[in-house]
């Protein structure tokens, strides 16, 4: 049985979030394919907005997985995930993926584990 395997799983679902909300966040760059309602600005604001919390979350997610999980299982565990988030998005509606509420759930989403790998483990 693996030692930190609370710790891994919250690091592969903050990387699984992560990796959701870049894949949604490219597609509305460059600024001209933008939809109108993320030109505007609660739009610009909701896009800078989930960009910085998700920033923040892979900021936390990297430092404490480098602190806390091995090497290899880090590798592994992130590479899994990485493969897995363009066929895990693919069946959501385009409405969701393309507007406000996919940048803020998948930001909001990868905060959550991001936050709970730095609580106390014993």
């Amino acid at each position: 049985m693996l030692p930190y395997w609370p710790q891994l799983l919250l690091f592969m679902s903050a990387v699984m979030l992560l990796a959701l909300y870049g894949l949604t966040a490219s597609g509305h760059f460059p600024a001209e394919v933008r939809s109108q309602a993320l030109k505007g600005g609660s739009g610009a604001a909701a896009l800078w907005g989930s960009a910085t919390i998700a920033g923040i979350a892979a900021g936390l997610t990297l430092l404490r997985g480098w602190d806390t999980l091995p090497w290899h299982a880090a590798v592994i565990g992130a590479g899994a995930m990485l493969l897995f988030a363009p066929l895990l998005l693919r069946p959501l509606p385009d409405s969701f993926v393309n507007g406000r509420l996919g940048l803020l759930a998948f930001s909001a989403g990868a905060a959550v584990p991001a936050l709970l790998l730095w609580r106390p483990w014993p």
